[in-house]
Parts: C-alpha cells; structure tokens; sequence
C-alpha cells in the first residue's frame, strides 16, 4: 500500500493541462495513423491484392493473431483472448506512468500507448491484428508489421537512450 502512496501522491502536480492535451494529441495521432493505413491497405487488398514497391518493401496484407511483429502468433482462443488482456492491462500501467513522468517522457510513452491502442482496437474488432509493411532483402525476411508496431518500438528505443543517457549523468 506504502507503494501506491509514497509514488503517486504528486500526480496531480506533475501533469498539467497543455501536458494532457499535448500526450492526447499524440496518442489521437499515432492512433488516427494507424487506422487509416489499416484501412487503406485492408480495403487495397481486397480489390487489388498485395502492393509490390520494390525488391526491399512490399505491402501484403496478413492477419496477426500475436503480439508485435506476428511473434507468439496461435489459433488457441485462450491464448489470443489472454495477450489481448495482457495488452490492455499494460495500457493502463502506461497510462498511469505517463501521469507520473515527466515532460519528455511523456511524450515518448504517448507514442506507445498510442500504437498500443491501435493494435487492441484490431484485437476486439477483427480479433487480430492487420500487419502489412513487409521488409526484406535478399534472403533476409522481417516480420510484416504496421503502423502501430513503429510508433511502439520508436517510442520503447527513445525510453532506452533516455534510460541510457540519465545513467550515464548519475
């Protein structure tokens, strides 16, 4: 209980309005982004099929069932219906560490929850998740992803060289 106490007691001091207002934008953005390319590309693929740009990216529709990048991907119900708990619950963790960080990080867990929310949208509605962006080169393959999986990991490398840099100043 001293936990909750002791490191949530000034969230009210630590978020201001043009704070609110700026992480909701970015998560309105990252979120209206991500939606849009899901649509785009869905109804894309449906009249005309996978997009060939070049011998580096392509944009071929596949439906993830896992978590990011196709990763843990499984037909089981329980198993999908379990990560999709599991992302919302870190949703709400992220929320409440944005109410506790402070500007800069703000933003950056912004970008997360931002894509995060994207991907959960797909979850409950198509029950799993749009990837299309797929990178190759030579016999090099990547995992397809999308949107939401960019501003996701943009935002966790940013949380890495902050972590990296305020070490380095301590």
């Amino acid at each position: 209980m001293n936990f909750f106490k002791n490191n949530y007691q000034g969230i009210s001091s630590s978020i201001n309005l043009r704070n609110l207002i700026v992480c909701l934008l970015i998560v309105g953005a990252v979120f209206f982004f991500d939606r849009i390319s899901k649509i785009k590309i869905i109804d894309h693929q449906i009249k005309n099929g996978a997009v060939y740009i070049n011998d580096f990216i392509n944009f071929e529709l596949i439906w993830n069932t896992g978590i990011g990048f196709g990763l843990l991907s499984s037909n089981s119900t329980v198993f999908y219906n379990s990560i999709s708990i599991i992302i919302g619950l870190i949703s709400f963790v992220i929320i409440l560490i944005i109410l506790r960080s402070n500007f800069y990080e703000k933003v950056i867990y912004s970008l997360i929850l931002g894509g995060a929310l994207g991907n959960l949208y797909d979850r409950i509605t198509f029950y799993a998740v749009p990837d299309f962006i797929d990178i190759h080169y030579k016999k090099f393959h990547w995992f397809t992803f999308n949107i939401a999986d960019i501003f996701i990991t943009i935002g966790i490398l940013l949380l890495i060289f902050v972590e990296l840099f305020k070490n380095e100043k301590d």
